[in-house]
């Protein structure tokens, strides 16, 4: 590709914003050329408005320093440089919706990180390996819109990475009720233990919204569309609790399932180790050549080990084993602001263009 397409990124100084920029480093298809945030931000230089902010493990990228911050509601002049957004704006869910729409409307494509329009009959919601298949509502979202390229798509919540794929990789033997306990790093709060002290050393059961996200999401991923719109799956069902742990990075699942056909481990570790998507087939940039891997040891997977495994974007498995009152158990792992919240919305933005979606203005 000779020319990269120009991309933008909505909050841009935030810690997802600045995940975004920093794995956006050298991508073969994409360019940051704007960064926009909040008019407190705007008129600085990038390294200026972030200052000692800066809570990625490398490097400020040097291409984006010197960029001068734009106010994120001035819509036009944004939309005017880029070809497409990345969104991590903090905003409310309402505030959030209407200016992901207003960009859309200048017919510049919004691939999303946040929760706003996950349930938005017509926005899809797509973790790329499972449901590519679902970008296709774009086509009933431009009508409603009034556009002809613009349009808002959506990466779902950080905290079912680390076990949604896992289950549809298992779909054949039909689970039907799922017990997930989540076990959530700091940084899925914007945090860091510099700015969280608190959370040394403590446990912290509660993280708003975050149980219905975690029981609803995954259905919507599973659904179908019909009419122009997502309809959810009806199963598996399932229950969660999620818990903030003392994590930077990674989000731990504890995962119970009942099955309606009863598989062999074999077959389980078989099904997720050969689970592939469109993104494999593709050779999307960021795309993991292996998505899930399954590690033998009883003490694995891990945080420190295994976080960062194929950069991020893939997830680990381990400790599988039978069940005394439910069929199977499982621990999972997924890296919660890279496969979980940038790196998945990266891969979206890959597979939007694979699919002509998103093209040069």
């Amino acid at each position: 590709m000779s020319q990269k397409l120009r991309a933008g990124i909505l909050g841009g100084t935030g810690m997802v914003g600045q995940r975004f920029i920093a794995l956006l480093e050298n991508h073969p298809w994409f360019e940051v050329v704007a960064i926009a945030a909040s008019p407190r931000s705007a008129g600085k230089r990038y390294e200026d408005a972030v200052g000692g902010r800066w809570k990625m493990d490398t490097p400020m990228p040097e291409a984006v320093k010197d960029l001068i911050v734009m106010n994120v509601n001035e819509v036009e002049a944004v939309a005017s440089k880029v070809d497409f957004v990345f969104s991590a704006v903090d905003m409310s869910k309402e505030e959030i919706k209407r200016i992901e729409e207003a960009y859309a409307k200048t017919e510049t494509p919004v691939v999303s990180n946040n929760s706003a329009h996950r349930w938005t009959e017509d926005v899809p919601m797509v973790v790329p390996e499972i449901n590519a298949e679902h970008m296709k509502v774009i086509e009933f979202q431009k009508k409603r819109l009034g556009t002809d390229r613009g349009f808002v798509a959506v990466k779902p919540n950080c905290s079912i990475q680390s076990y949604a794929p896992v289950l549809t990789a298992w779909m054949e033997f039909e689970p039907y009720e799922v017990v997930a306990t989540t076990y959530q790093a700091i940084s899925g709060a914007g945090k860091t233990f510099q700015d969280w002290p608190e959370m040394q050393g403590n446990v912290i059961p509660f993280i708003g919204g975050e149980e219905e996200k975690s029981e609803k999401e995954p259905l919507r991923i599973w659904g179908h569309i019909e009419d122009g719109k997502i309809v959810p799956a009806e199963t598996p069902v399932i229950t969660c609790q999620c818990v903030r742990v003392p994590v930077l990075n990674g989000h731990t699942a504890a995962v119970f399932v009942k099955f309606r056909k009863k598989p062999t481990k074999e077959q389980l570790i078989q099904k997720l180790t050969e689970f592939k998507g469109v993104p494999q087939e593709l050779e999307l940039p960021s795309a993991p050549k292996q998505f899930i891997q399954y590690l033998e040891e009883d003490n694995r997977p891990q945080v420190t080990e295994d976080v960062n495994y194929e950069n991020g974007m893939g997830i680990s498995v381990g400790r599988l084993r039978e069940d005394s009152v439910y069929d199977w158990k499982f621990i999972g792992l997924s890296h919660n602001t890279v496969r979980g919240a940038a790196g998945g919305a990266i891969l979206c933005a890959e597979l939007l263009k694979a699919q002509g979606y998103i093209v040069e203005k």
